[in-house]
């Protein structure tokens, strides 16, 4: 297994849609707020080309199987930082599970934030997505904040 960790590039884009479908395919389970069909979550190329983000594939000869992205954010003004990186888009190949490629992606992203003078580094998962968390935990990062929803089209109010 011959491993690598780069930058993607606009050439990538057909894997990364495909990756992209596949990440959200594995959320519909956990949100039911997210339409049917084909949908988009990121602006990949945007993610690509922008100077504040960045996306990195992990190629195993020379095919990628797995992906993930950095974005440079804004923070809320009182809060210690002014800037977080926000992390997303994490995906792996389902014949390429339980090899630590997330790790080798978080690695990389998480050196590029701070080779961006970005220290604060945040993400989403959903609450029923164990191994996610589980993941996450594993690359260091804590729960800090629960994110609420209530649908009341059909509440009596």
């Amino acid at each position: 297994m011959q491993l690598i960790v780069r930058k993607a590039t606009l050439k990538d884009l057909p894997t990364l849609l495909k990756f992209e479908q596949g990440v959200i395919e594995a959320e519909r389970p956990f949100d039911t707020t997210i339409q049917n069909g084909n949908i988009n979550y990121y602006d990949i190329p945007e993610l690509i080309t922008s100077p504040n983000s960045v996306v990195f594939v992990v190629e195993n000869d020379n095919e990628i199987v797995a992906s993930g992205y950095a974005k440079i954010k804004s923070d809320r003004h009182y809060l210690k930082h002014e800037k977080q990186g926000y992390l997303g888009f994490m995906f792996v190949s389902e014949k390429h599970r339980g090899k630590q490629l997330n790790q080798l992606i978080i690695d990389a992203l998480l050196k590029w934030c701070k080779t961006h003078c970005v220290y604060e580094i945040r993400l989403d998962v959903y609450e029923g997505n164990i191994a996610a968390i589980k993941a996450y935990e594993k690359a260091g990062f804590k729960k800090h904040m629960i994110n609420m929803r209530l649908h009341i089209e059909n509440l009596d109010l």
